[in-house]
C-alpha cells in the first residue's frame, strides 16, 4: 500500500517537475541594434594614404585646455574584411571615451577583400596609421606618452600586434625602427592567435580568411605566422587585459583564455575579464555592462574619475 502510495505521488510530481520552466537564454544585442540608432560623427577625418581606407577619424574632448589629451588608438574588427566593417563601426565607443574627457585615434586599414590588403598591406597600414598620431599629435593636442590600444574583434588582433611591433624580426618586410608605443591595450571578443584561428572552424571568420591576411609561404617569408600572429611575439612587456563576452556567439570562448595562458607563460600581464550575458555586439555598444568594463580600464590608466 505504501509502496502504491509512493509510486502514485511520484506520478503526480513528475510532470510538476518537467513543467518547471528553465532559465531563457540572455537575449543579445543584434548588429542592426547597434547601427540604426543615430550615429555620432569625429571632429576630423586625416588621411594617412591615398586609398579610401587609410584614413584615422580624432575624436577629441569637448573644451579648450592646456593639457594635452590622452589618447586612445582605436582600431574597428570585421574579419580584417573592409566589405564587414570599417572605423565607423566604433563611433558610439569613441564617442562615449570622448565625452569622458578621453581622444580617440579610430583608425580604418585596407582589409584581404581590398587591393593591397592581406600581407603584408594591411598590418602596414594600421602601422602606418598608428604612427601618424606622432605626426599628428601637436596639431591636435594629443599626448603620445602613454598610449592605449583598444580592438574589437579582429582589431582586437592588430591592437596587441601593433602593441608588438617593437619585437618584429628585422628580417621582417613589417619590421620599422621607432614605432609608436602602445603601453597598454584591451583587446574586446579579440582574436589574437591567427595560427589557432586558422583551425577552429568555430570562430565567426571561418578559417579561409587569415589565409588571405598572412598570404602564402614564400622563400622569403616561409613561415608566415612569425610576424603576424601575437603569441609568436609574445612577451609584449605591456600590461593586456582581454573583455570577453560568455555567450558570444561569433568567437569562441577558449580564444581568450588560451591567448591569457601564454601571454602569462611568456611573463606578461594579462587578465581575462568575462561578462556574463554578453555577446559580441554588447562589447562595442556603450550602454552595456561589458564597455562599462572597459571604459573603467581605459580612465583607470589615464587616471581619470569614473
Amino acid at each position: 500500500m505504501i509502496r502504491l502510495a509512493f509510486l502514485a505521488l511520484a506520478a503526480m510530481s513528475t510532470p510538476l517537475i518537467a513543467q518547471t520552466p528553465a532559465s531563457p537564454p540572455p537575449k543579445l544585442l543584434t548588429w542592426p541594434d547597434l547601427t540604426e540608432r543615430p550615429k555620432p560623427m569625429p571632429d576630423a577625418t586625416i588621411a594617412y594614404g591615398t586609398d579610401q581606407m587609410q584614413k584615422v577619424d580624432v575624436w577629441l574632448p569637448k573644451g579648450k585646455t592646456k593639457r594635452a589629451s590622452p589618447v586612445v588608438v582605436m582600431v574597428h574588427g570585421g574579419c580584417w574584411t573592409t566589405s564587414i566593417a570599417d572605423r565607423s563601426l566604433m563611433n558610439w565607443i569613441a564617442d562615449d571615451l570622448r565625452n569622458a574627457g578621453v581622444a580617440v585615434w579610430n583608425i580604418d586599414y585596407r582589409g584581404v577583400d581590398r587591393s593591397g590588403g592581406g600581407y603584408p598591406g594591411t598590418f602596414a597600414d594600421a602601422a602606418k596609421a598608428a604612427n601618424q598620431l606622432k605626426v599628428s599629435a601637436k596639431t591636435f593636442n594629443l599626448d603620445t606618452r602613454r598610449v592605449l590600444a583598444i580592438g574589437h574583434s579582429a582589431g582586437g588582433h592588430l591592437a596587441l600586434w601593433l602593441a608588438a611591433r617593437a619585437k618584429l624580426p628585422t628580417t621582417s618586410v613589417l619590421h620599422a625602427a621607432n614605432p609608436l608605443r602602445i603601453r597598454h591595450v584591451i583587446s574586446l571578443g579579440g582574436l589574437p592567435d591567427l595560427e589557432a584561428t586558422a583551425t577552429n572552424a568555430d570562430n565567426g571568420c571561418g578559417t579561409e580568411v587569415v589565409a588571405k591576411l598572412v598570404g602564402a609561404p614564400t622563400p622569403q617569408h616561409p613561415d608566415v605566422y612569425a610576424d603576424t600572429s601575437v603569441p609568436r611575439l609574445l612577451p609584449l612587456g605591456v600590461k593586456q587585459d582581454l573583455v570577453n563576452g560568455r555567450e558570444d556567439r561569433i568567437i569562441p570562448f577558449v580564444m581568450a583564455t588560451d591567448y591569457v595562458a601564454k601571454a602569462t607563460a611568456a611573463g606578461d600581464t594579462a587578465t581575462l575579464h568575462t561578462i556574463p550575458a554578453t555577446g559580441h555586439v554588447e562589447l562595442i555598444a556603450p550602454e552595456t555592462p561589458a564597455w562599462v568594463e572597459a571604459r573603467r580600464l581605459i580612465l583607470t590608466y589615464f587616471g581619470k574619475s569614473q
